[in-house]
């Protein structure tokens, strides 16, 4: 028994000694790819959801440094302010706004899109990269189960709401930030909102391949428009998003060095959002700023279909 015991610690102690001695390799490539495009936004407005912390007060960083006016939509006001306040400091001539947003209450949506639509006349970028990740069964205001509610249904009506400026405004894009969890993920038509069981791991893989779907149906629909729809794998980042798992924190902070930064983290949802090679390109997945590999079940187009005509019941809407 001894022995095993001194066997295991030798071997955790050899592990952690090559991954000390390997650490700048691995922290090579964990980083992944960067967004190299020097293209500017002069002019150009952009909206991204869950703005406030990780990749999307990076991404919101990064497009005010190019010259957008950037409007940060964040259910928590006061923590988007603080935000933008540490963006201001970082380039003060950053033109950042925070503005409310409660992705899980259709009725906050529905305020902040009238809102928007009345004071904001040009949409060029939108990047739908708020998220829930792995938290406790929950519902939102509507009643939909989080993940989905937040993660698809929440930004498939925000962008139904918006889609008519984006399209005024075209050359436009959409961004949804999806993640490499979306393999992982099967849409249960017969449970979509996990009444019946629940597991917080199943349910985010579920809302991650929502998001791939949404994004190649969206861009079926809008082709011939010049507003294109792409989704992103973000890599795994160590940000907020495992705030309700304590075990997944404690992972990622012994293997920080195997994860993202949010910097890094962002690299591919501001290329997607500004790389001046993709101007035509549609309803693809990215991932380290190169398309990226799509799962079976995240390219069909008949799941696609449904599922845009459930989300559409659902929120009982029907777009233009």
């Amino acid at each position: 028994g001894i022995m095993l015991l001194l066997l295991i610690i030798a071997g955790f102690g050899v592990v952690t000694l090559l991954v000390i001695l390997f650490a700048p390799h691995i922290r090579k490539y964990a980083a992944g790819g960067v967004c190299k495009s020097t293209a500017r936004l002069d002019g150009k407005t952009a909206l991204i959801t869950g703005a406030n912390t990780g990749i999307g007060k990076e991404t919101a960083l990064d497009l005010a440094m190019r010259g957008a006016r950037v409007i940060m939509a964040c259910r928590d006001v006061k923590k988007g302010e603080e935000a933008a306040a540490t963006i201001r400091a970082t380039y003060p001539k950053a033109q950042v706004e925070v503005r409310e947003l409660d992705l899980a209450d259709t009725y906050s949506i529905r305020a902040f899109a009238q809102k928007f639509l009345r004071e904001v006349n040009q949409l060029h970028i939108l990047i739908n990269n708020a998220g829930v990740m792995m938290c406790p069964y929950t519902k939102t205001t509507d009643g939909f189960e989080m993940h989905i509610g937040v993660n698809h249904l929440g930004h498939f009506l925000l962008t139904s709401l918006l889609i008519g400026l984006l399209k005024r405004s075209a050359p436009a894009r959409i961004v949804v930030v999806s993640s490499l969890a979306h393999n992982f993920g099967w849409i249960r038509f017969h449970d979509l909102h996990s009444q019946g069981s629940y597991n917080s791991g199943l349910a985010y893989c579920q809302s991650k391949l929502a998001n791939v779907l949404f994004a190649r149906e969206l861009a079926r629909r809008l082709k011939g428009t010049n507003v294109t729809v792409n989704s992103v794998h973000p890599g795994t980042v160590n940000s907020d998003l495992t705030r309700h798992s304590t075990l997944m924190t404690i992972l990622f902070t012994v293997f920080s060095m195997f994860f993202k930064t949010p910097w890094e983290g962002a690299q591919t949802s501001i290329y997607c959002a500004v790389a001046e090679e993709l101007h035509s390109i549609s309803g693809k997945h990215f991932s380290d700023c190169t398309p990226a590999f799509v799962a079976p079940q995240g390219r069909s187009e008949e799941t696609a279909k449904r599922l845009w005509d459930i989300s559409c019941e659902l929120l009982g809407i029907e777009w233009a």
